[in-house]
């Protein structure tokens, strides 16, 4: 365990909060303070951690004199590291030749805005970013060598006050703890006014993840209108995105929170296939999608798998839209259209329907952005994209009857929707088009006969009998199979890998199913 000294001349708040959050598990052994009314003391004693008061003797005491008598007062506490925070006394190496390694963190960017003002500093210099930087002490003051940075924005209605809390609060209480970490860990060598830290490195998972973006929309409201929010835009991204979007029709009301997310699972979904595809998004979840010769075509496909759920919902197409698929889109209400371009005819044809908002959003359908991400409270998860691509040479065929070539296309086209589904998630498929899709079910039997009650009671002129089924995950019991082939499904493509696969695929055999496996599952929990 790492034992540090703290020494402050005010309140410490850096100290403390490196005491609270006990990076690494590190402990404070004393927090000195030359000022015998520093808040600190008391905050330090509230938490049970000893304190030490060494004030200079006059004014006519060295720093030698004064540095000495302070070495002296740590030399009975066991000490690795020691922190300064708001310490306003410039140490020599009297102190810093005698003492472990030295840290101390400045309001600022270094070498930019060195000083005592470095907030107003800042701001004089009109600057758009400032932050913090947590550096080794040396008799240079504010220049040695630099550990870790912190980058804060600078608003243009800001005050030093303003300015100074986010400094600390958004800055300083990031960065230090950071550093206090990396020496505890032993990452931390200091070589010739050098600082290297081992493992802060870039890569496909940086050390550090810092992430900008810029306010471009206030939205109306979040999820609930009880919700504020707001849009902002990642500018490096070159893909196919709904986030900057050219939307087309001039005088419908603008998009909301839940509109931008519908909108980027349906472009998502989309991006998945090179023939006409079309897909409708409710909720984030498809309601149908299909691929045919023409766009049309699998629009109406699409459409026709749940044309009650589809109410209301996001159209998202992979082709320039025609005044056909315009005027099929049309005959029922839709939220959204998003495509990569649009014919003049098909433009008016939508713009006849008051607030069907209409998004262009290019043609660069190549998946580009190779990572995602998602917000926690105090954090973010952040991972590969599934990208992944099935092709038929991917696939084990476990059961005694082979799927037919149909119904391995038809297996690869289900299992590229399935990616798209809330997990538990199932998809039953006949040639490219959905019949029935169970999403966001706790139990995959369950959404197995969600999938089904869709095929049989929702889906328009379609059937789940002689259909394929794709699941997620693999099936834990045999159950699953059992009510697939109840709804008439023939053919199932799944993961593998449950403990009672032998189970499952004997339920196949006395059921007369064809069975792939693909030794990858494809969850989806957002």
């Amino acid at each position: 365990m790492m034992r540090i000294a703290g020494m402050a001349g005010n309140r410490g708040r850096n100290l403390l909060n490196i005491a609270d959050r006990a990076p690494n598990g590190v402990e404070f052994s004393v927090v000195l303070t030359d000022n015998e009314s520093a808040p600190v003391l008391t905050e330090a004693a509230e938490r049970g951690i000893p304190t030490e008061v060494v004030e200079r003797s006059g004014e006519d005491e060295s720093r030698d004199s004064h540095e000495e008598r302070i070495l002296a007062r740590l030399a009975g506490y066991d000490i690795d590291l020691v922190c300064l925070d708001g310490y306003m006394r410039v140490l020599t190496n009297t102190f810093l030749d005698s003492a472990p390694l030295t840290l101390n963190v400045h309001p600022s960017l270094l070498p930019s805005f060195k000083g005592m003002d470095a907030w107003g500093d800042a701001l004089a210099a009109g600057v758009t970013v400032t932050g913090c930087t947590v550096h080794v002490v040396t008799e240079e003051v504010d220049g040695g060598p630099i550990v870790t940075q912190e980058p804060v924005p600078v608003y243009e209605d800001d005050t030093a006050a303003d300015l100074k809390d986010r400094v600390l609060y958004d800055g300083e209480f990031v960065a230090y703890p950071r550093a206090v970490r990396a020496v505890a860990e032993g990452r931390v060598t200091v070589d010739d006014g050098t600082v290297h830290i081992d493992g802060d490195e870039s890569g496909a998972f940086p050390a550090r993840w810092i992430e900008t973006g810029d306010r471009t929309a206030s939205l109306r409201y979040g999820e609930n209108p009880h919700q504020d929010a707001a849009l902002y835009a990642d500018t490096t991204c070159t893909e196919a995105s709904v986030v900057h979007a050219d939307q087309l029709n001039e005088g419908a009301k603008a998009l909301s929170y839940n509109n931008y997310n519908d909108a980027d699972g349906a472009l998502n979904l989309i991006k998945e296939f090179e023939e006409p595809a079309a897909a409708v998004i409710k909720h984030t979840n498809p309601a149908g999608c299909a691929t045919a010769e023409t766009l049309a075509d699998a629009y109406e496909d699409a459409l026709a798998t749940d044309p009650q759920s589809a109410f209301g919902g996001i159209v998202a197409l992979n082709r320039e839209c025609d005044a056909t698929t315009a005027e099929r889109i049309i005959d029922s209400f839709k939220e959204i259209v998003v495509a990569p371009g649009y014919t003049d005819a098909a433009l008016d044809v939508l713009r006849s329907k008051e607030n069907l908002r209409v998004l262009d959003v290019g043609d660069a359908y190549d998946q580009s952005e190779t990572l995602v991400e998602k917000p926690l409270v105090g954090g973010r998860l952040v991972q590969e994209r599934d990208r992944q691509q099935l092709t038929r040479d991917a696939l084990e065929f476990v059961t005694e009857r082979e799927p037919t070539d149909e119904q391995i296309e038809t297996m690869l086209f289900a299992w590229s929707v399935t990616k798209h589904v809330k997990s538990n998630a199932i998809v039953f498929a006949s040639e490219t088009e959905t019949v029935g899709i169970g999403m966001g079910q706790v139990s995959r039997v369950d959404a197995v006969r969600l999938a089904g009650l869709k095929a049989d009671e929702h889906a328009d002129g379609k059937s789940a009998a002689g259909a394929v089924m794709a699941s997620d995950a693999f099936f834990p019991f045999p159950d699953g199979i059992e009510t697939a082939a109840e709804h008439g499904i023939e053919a199932v493509i799944q993961p593998g890998g449950s403990v009672n696969d032998e189970d499952v695929i004997a339920a196949a055999d006395e059921l007369g199913m064809a069975m792939a496996f693909t030794g990858q599952r494809c969850f989806k929990h957002e």
